[in-house]
């Protein structure tokens, strides 16, 4: 997934050093990169999340 996401963020370089203004070369890597990455990276970590949560809880609950 690490690949991907790097290429992604590659093509959206491109596409936002095209722009014609910085404002919208800016605007055009975080509503297409930064944002979108983002979210993905937070919605396919929330398993791992999850698991680390339950783990310390375990833990804390073994520990006493």
């Amino acid at each position: 997934m690490w690949i991907v996401a790097i290429a992604w963020i590659y093509v959206v370089v491109l596409m936002a050093a095209t722009e014609p203004t910085v404002v919208g070369g800016v605007m055009t890597f975080l509503f297409y990169c930064a944002l979108p990455l983002s979210l993905l990276f937070y919605i396919s970590g929330a398993r791992r999340r999850r698991d680390r949560r339950r783990r310390s809880g375990k833990r804390g609950a073994d520990g006493e």
